[in-house]
Parts: structure tokens; C-alpha cells; sequence
């Protein structure tokens, strides 16, 4: 088998790990845009927040210590423990319910029935809110997360592929535990908006928010699940990305990713967050691959949004969203 073919087999498998990581984020903006039509445009710097604030109570850090060094002339960083990483997981999602508790609380339902633009200029408000909020509380500088997941080489891929084909593939074994992790969410994310008593009260706020308060369903409680739901998928994208390159700041331009997914997926379904993005993930290593060297390359930076734009011109509800007809 000719070693381009083969290397080419390598780089179609690292495409599916890497599309499962941008379809984790995508997870997020899908689950909000279900239950409120809300494009939440803070998803990302959510993912940052949570990654931040994980890596800050693992190794106990005091929230806010320049501030407070700053005011009253201390020298305080950490608190001198540190917290096993399930239990972190645990704090930082009551965290993130309190996040998405204050956040309907303080905007959202203020803005209910406004049109989606100034719903959406909330979110950006709220992004940018978010960003400075995390770097004042837990500081700017990069960290390494390390929550016990695997990385580095899986040794039984390499030594496979190495005596099918003479040429060991490179799999994250990082990778592989993503794609398991987002295969279980979009099972129990699917479950629980179609089976649930909860799920379907979701897809009724989504309709019409005036016509579920009719019926009695609870708006408030609705939109704090929904954040919750879409806070815990944050904290998951978070530790993987987190995990996988540190938690840094640039970590909130995982968003700027996710939107082809959504374009190509559908802003409304979440199977098709995980379509699109393996196909955005498996598309754009292909295309640098094979198209890459012939232009220069650097084509992963514009491939994804290009694929995007086409969608737009020729399937603009995405290949899985609803598509709507408005009749005058």
C-alpha cells in the first residue's frame, strides 16, 4: 500500500478525534439555541471559565489574590492544598449551575420576547463580561491541566497499524477519550430532550415563550436547566481542550470553530453538532493534506468557513436543522 495512502489513513483518523473536540463546544450553543433561540456567542468563554476555575480549586488557589494583594498589601496565592480532581469537577460544576442561575437571573429574564439580536448582543455582553471576570478571579496566566486522563501515543494503534501496514499510526489516546465522552453526551443530551418530561417542556420554550407560560411551564427554570445543561458541556470541552493544550486565554477562540459546525450541522439538532464537526475536523486535515501543499498551506485557518459559506448559499438550515417557511 503506497505510504501516502497510509499516511493519509492517519490523517482521516486524527480528523475525527479533532472534530469531536470542536463538536463539544458546539454542544453548547445547539442546547441553548434549542430551549431559547438565544445564539449563545459566550460559549466559549464559558469553556475558559470552567477550565479556570477547575484548575484554580485543584490547586487551591485563592480567587481574586491580586486583587486582594493589590488592596491590602498581601502576598497571598494559594490556600496550601490541593483538591482531587473529581471532587474539582463536582465544585466547578455547582460553579457553573450558579453561573447560569445569575445569569438568567440578571439578564435573561429581563429580555424575555426581545427580538433575537438583542439577545445575542446580551451573550456578547456577557462573553466579555465573563473573559475579564475570570482572568481578575483566577489570573492570565497559562496553566496545565491535569485531571488523570490519558494522553500521548495509544501503544495498541501504533502496534496494529504497525503490522498491518508497516507504519504506525499516531492516536491520542486524549483523542480516543473524547470521542468516547461525546458520544455519551449526544446519547443522554438525545434521550433526555425527546423522553423527558423536562426535554420536552425545553423544545416548547423554544416554540413560543409566551405560549409555555400558558401551560404552566416555568421559563425561569427552563432557561437555568438549559445553562446548566450546556455550563456541564462547557466544563467538558473545557478539560479536554484544556487538557490537550493548556488553559490559556485563546482558549475562548474554540468558539470562532464552532460556528461552520453549527452552519453545516444545524443550529437545532444535536446529532448534527457531531456530524458537522467531524466533518469539519476530518475535512479540513484532508484538505490540508492533499490541497495544503499546493497553496502555500495554512488552510485549516479558512477551510472550515469556506465549507461554511457554501452551506449558506445552498443549505442555510444546515444538514439536520428544521428547515422554516414563512408564508406572507
Amino acid at each position: 500500500m503506497p505510504d501516502q495512502l497510509i499516511f493519509g489513513m492517519e490523517v482521516f483518523l486524527n480528523g475525527l478525534m479533532a472534530g469531536v473536540l470542536y463538536a463539544l463546544v458546539a454542544l453548547g450553543f445547539v442546547l441553548i439555541f434549542k430551549a431559547s433561540g438565544i445564539f449563545n456567542f459566550a460559549q466559549g468563554v464559558m469553556a475558559l471559565f470552567a477550565a479556570l476555575t477547575l484548575v484554580g480549586i485543584m490547586e487551591g488557589e485563592v480567587p481574586f489574590s491580586h486583587l486582594i494583594n493589590a488592596v491590602f498589601g498581601t502576598d497571598v496565592h494559594n490556600f496550601g492544598w490541593t483538591v482531587p480532581a473529581l471532587l474539582a469537577i463536582l465544585l466547578t460544576m455547582a460553579v457553573m449551575v450558579l453561573l447560569a442561575w445569575l445569569v438568567n437571573k440578571l439578564i435573561f429574564r429581563h429580555l424575555v420576547n426581545q427580538e433575537p439580536i438583542i439577545l445575542f448582543m446580551a451573550t456578547i455582553g456577557l462573553a466579555y463580561f465573563l473573559e475579564g471576570f475570570g482572568d481578575m478571579m483566577w489570573g492570565s496566566n497559562i496553566k496545565k491541566m491535569d485531571v488523570g486522563l490519558p494522553q500521548g501515543i495509544n501503544d495498541w494503534i501504533d502496534a496494529a497499524t504497525f503490522d498491518i501496514f508497516g507504519y504506525g499510526f499516531f492516536i491520542d489516546n486524549l483523542d480516543i477519550v473524547a470521542t468516547v465522552v461525546a458520544a455519551l453526551l449526544v446519547v443522554a443530551l438525545i434521550i433526555f430532550a425527546q423522553y423527558t418530561k423536562q426535554g420536552r417542556a425545553m423544545r416548547a420554550v423554544a416554540d413560543d415563550h409566551q405560549a409555555a407560560l400558558s401551560v404552566g411551564i416555568s421559563l425561569s427554570f427552563i432557561w437555568v436547566m438549559v445553562w446548566s445543561l450546556a455550563g456541564f458541556v462547557a466544563l467538558v470541552a473545557g478539560i479536554m481542550w484544556g487538557t490537550k493544550s493548556g488553559v490559556q486565554f485563546s482558549l475562548s477562540l474554540i468558539a470562532l470553530k464552532a460556528l461552520p459546525v453549527l452552519m453545516l450541522g444545524g443550529f437545532t439538532s444535536i446529532p448534527g453538532a457531531i456530524v458537522g464537526g467531524l466533518i469539519i475536523g476530518v475535512g479540513e486535515k484532508l484538505f490540508e493534506f492533499t490541497i495544503g501543499p499546493m497553496v502555500g498551506g495554512a488552510t485549516e485557518n479558512w477551510f472550515a468557513y469556506v465549507l461554511a459559506l457554501i452551506f449558506l448559499v445552498f443549505r442555510p438550515q444546515g444538514l439536520f436543522g428544521e428547515k422554516i417557511i414563512e408564508r406572507v
